[in-house]
């Protein structure tokens, strides 16, 4: 499976949380679906501007549209809540249209994710924090290198398992 990322920027999340599809999909250069127009989805974007406010050189590391190819099909998001930290840890984030699951979109998020982390010598360590409710995301993190480290309160999110590895 071949993933291509593109880029949402600033202009077309504030699109999205217009509710302007046709915009957000014109300015990020692939059909958005109305997955990305969804009240998860809109709390994502309106946390991401508020993000690349305070701290603009995030841009090259947060959420990206997912396309699959060589369809063109835009099948989720993903990227880094945002660049490394000063301990040299990011963390990933992930999310498939429900329309598109269960066919190892996810899976391959993660490997670009991870290819993109290794390829950055800052990064030491790669997290993830997931519900333990969310079982196909505990599954898609099982035999890539993860390991429980801990656990954390989410103030969104509820209860979340804190799994890490190293970048490279």
């Amino acid at each position: 499976m071949t993933l291509r990322f593109v880029e949402l920027p600033p202009p077309a999340m504030t699109a999205l949380l217009d509710g302007d599809l046709a915009t957000a999909s014109a300015l990020a250069g692939a059909p958005l679906t109305a997955y990305f127009l969804t009240e998860d989805a809109q709390w994502l974007w309106r946390y991401r501007l508020d993000q690349l406010e305070r701290s603009p050189g995030d841009a090259a590391w947060i959420v990206r549209a997912a396309v699959a190819e060589p369809e063109g099909t835009v099948v989720g998001h993903s990227g880094f809540h945002s660049a490394p930290d000063e301990n040299g840890t990011v963390e990933i984030s992930y999310s498939v249209d429900p329309a598109h699951r269960r066919r190892g979109h996810a899976t391959a998020m993660l490997a670009a994710l991870l290819a993109r982390a290794a390829a950055e010598p800052s990064v030491r360590t790669v997290r993830a924090t997931i519900s333990p409710d969310n079982a196909a995301s505990l599954a898609t993190l099982a035999g890539n290198g993860f390991r429980h480290v801990g656990e954390q309160w989410d103030e969104r999110d509820g209860r979340e398992l804190i799994f890490e590895r190293p970048a490279g």
